[in-house]
């Protein structure tokens, strides 16, 4: 055997012996560590807690239920935070409640920034401008009908759009009632607030309540 055919086989041997080596090494084939699940750390039920993740966005509300059971039209204020999209039941200073809302669409029917007053409540309420324009079958022929633009059809019939727990701000149509939230722009301009919000925020307002829009 010559030198060249020696030292190959030398070198080849201990290429093996490096290879078994490392093929029978636990160390060399390590399970990677599965993903630790990442715990809210704020105390169960706290401000903190329900703020810590998926916020401002979450359609939830949070709640000082020991705070609400205080609550009434005495004491009461709302703040608006439009940048946000989320309303404040405030007593005194301390948050009673934080709800998803959805305000006027930017540059078309922008909500007004400003401090306020609840003028007027009524439960049950359509809107008079904006709702669907029915037949005289009563079917529907315009679903997004503006009262002041579109022209009804004879014998048929404008059907203003639910605003439910309406509390009005201005004299010229924004307040605060039911509507949809998931969009975050959405409204002509009033303050529509989740469903499972607005009966609280109904019940602890009245005439007169401060309501605070900031942008």
């Amino acid at each position: 055997m010559t030198l060249i055919s020696t030292l190959q086989a030398i070198s080849f041997s201990s290429l093996l012996v490096i290879t078994l080596s490392s093929c029978g090494s636990r160390s060399a084939f390590k399970k990677a560590e599965p993903d630790k699940k990442i715990v809210n750390p704020h105390p169960v039920g706290s401000y903190e807690a329900f703020k810590w993740k998926n916020y401002p966005g979450t359609t939830r509300a949070w709640k000082n239920e020991s705070l609400l059971a205080k609550a009434d039209p005495s004491n009461t204020k709302v703040k608006i935070d439009v940048d946000d999209q989320r309303g404040f039941l405030i007593v005194g200073d301390e948050i009673a409640m934080d709800y998803r809302i959805s305000t006027g669409m930017k540059d078309q029917h922008d909500t007004p920034i400003g401090e306020y007053r609840v003028i007027e409540r009524v439960k049950d309420k359509r809107s008079n401008l904006y709702g669907k324009i029915l037949d005289a079958d009563g079917k529907v022929i315009k679903s997004d009908a503006d009262s002041r633009e579109d022209e009804v059809p004879p014998d048929g019939e404008f059907l203003g759009a639910p605003m439910l727990y309406w509390m009005r701000l201005t004299n010229d149509g924004i307040g605060m009632h039911k509507g949809n939230v998931t969009r975050r722009y959405a409204s002509h301009g009033c303050i529509r607030t989740h469903y499972a919000a607005i009966p609280i925020v109904f019940e602890k307002t009245g005439i007169g309540t401060s309501v605070s829009i900031e942008p």
